[in-house]
């Protein structure tokens, strides 16, 4: 005797268990789409899904005329497929400064600075960019001069507005995921021409500095309760920006000699550095010489507390490094498809002076920390632009809260 079970009838609170079990954005939808009962059993928001393996978002179409100039297209490692999102935000006369936690900054040729989710569309404003501390004034009436800046030494110099939005800033990163509306968020910026360090909270209205490490500008992730950031030579400043006045303690590393770029990875307990050797090239087409940049190898080193060291790593095992303009993230290979363990996942974040009608390609590709190899994504064949393009790929986290 068989027993026919109607699926759409299990209990709210069953479905809702079940859902929670799901750990893939793909299969929480999917599952919400089976009929109205489990949809409505089921939060559209899912706040229980862990982060998931990064898209790629690829730089605007050339034709910014066409009726859909307004659509961006990301890459999807697990399912191997590009997804056109509706994206105005993203337009070429923005700059994006980092990605975190599923959220774009995004530039502007004005003051303002927001925050951006692109599948859910929320945005939240940081502080202007005229709130930092070393700009004295801004005006839109100094046509090409609107912001007046401070150096440490005492000079005065001027900025315009396209040159703040493209160059003042190399990148931001979260402590935690804007969305959480529980929790209070803190931002650390990277400046690009000082070497400060500027940090906000949830609800600030200006930024501050964190005035004892200038210089630790390569690269910062929130690790531990602190912010992380590392110098060119590996040297690691520790930043709690979380009381009243911020506080800095240093691990001084026997300085790394070599290597082009260093990020840093929070991997469980460990702190990864990451640092990226490029080589200069020359490329000859079409009877025009290009010249260029392309990285040729990663090495990997984890912190050692007790003695203050890099220990030289030579095997990820199962984790999967992704570095680039993005917040540097580490991710067990095994829980998702289309992703290799050992490997490293790495963007273009260097060349940003030089994008606009160059010939050559964008530096991104996989390298394995096995046989030392590089090869290009699947999406990404070189000459796929045929033509660096202005602002490059990045990595991004999609998420729906």
């Amino acid at each position: 005797m068989s027993t026919t079970v109607d699926w759409s009838e299990l209990q709210p609170e069953l479905i809702d268990s079940i859902a929670k079990k799901l750990k893939i954005h793909k299969d929480y939808i999917r599952f919400r789409s089976v009929c109205s009962n489990w949809r409505n059993s089921t939060p559209k928001t899912p706040k229980h899904l862990p982060c998931q393996l990064p898209w790629l978002m690829f730089p605007q179409s050339n034709n910014n005329h066409s009726r859909n100039s307004h659509l961006r297209s990301f890459y999807s490692l697990s399912d191997n497929k590009i997804h056109r999102l509706s994206f105005p935000e993203a337009s070429n006369v923005r700059r994006r400064c980092g990605s975190s936690h599923g959220w774009l900054v995004v530039l502007e040729e004005s003051p303002a600075v927001f925050l951006i989710n692109p599948l859910t569309r929320v945005k939240h404003h940081l502080p202007s960019l005229c709130s930092f501390p070393n700009v004295t004034s801004f005006s839109f009436y100094n046509v090409g001069r609107e912001y007046t800046l401070r150096t440490s030494d005492g000079d005065v110099y001027t900025c315009s507005l396209k040159e703040m939005r493209d160059s003042f800033i190399k990148k931001v990163v979260f402590s935690s995921s804007p969305s959480d509306e529980s929790l209070d968020y803190y931002a650390v910026v990277i400046l690009n021409q000082t070497g400060d360090l500027g940090y906000c909270k949830k609800g600030d209205s200006v930024w501050k500095f964190v005035d004892d490490a200038q210089s630790y500008c390569e690269d910062v992730v929130f690790h531990k309760g602190c912010f992380y950031a590392v110098s060119k030579y590996g040297t690691i400043a520790v930043c709690d920006v979380c009381g009243d006045m911020p506080s800095v303690s240093f691990i001084h590393t026997p300085l790394q000699v070599g290597g082009d770029m260093q990020y840093l990875v929070s991997l469980g307990d460990d702190l990864l550095l990451v640092t990226r050797y490029l080589e200069l090239g020359f490329d000859v087409d079409q009877h025009q010489l290009d010249i260029f940049y392309k990285t040729t190898e990663f090495r990997v080193f984890k912190l050692v507390l007790n003695g203050s060291t890099w220990e030289s790593v030579y095997n990820l095992d199962d984790w999967a490094l992704f570095v680039g303009e993005n917040s540097s993230m580490a991710f067990r290979a095994s829980d998702f498809e289309g992703c290799k363990g050992n490997q490293i996942y790495f963007t273009d974040d260097y060349s940003e002076w030089n994008y606009d009608g160059a010939n050559g390609d964008h530096d991104l590709g996989v390298y394995d920390l096995e046989d030392g190899s590089v090869v290009a994504l699947p999406c990404y064949p070189r000459k796929f632009y045929n033509g660096r393009r202005w602002p490059p790929p990045i990595w991004i986290t999609p998420s729906l809260h």
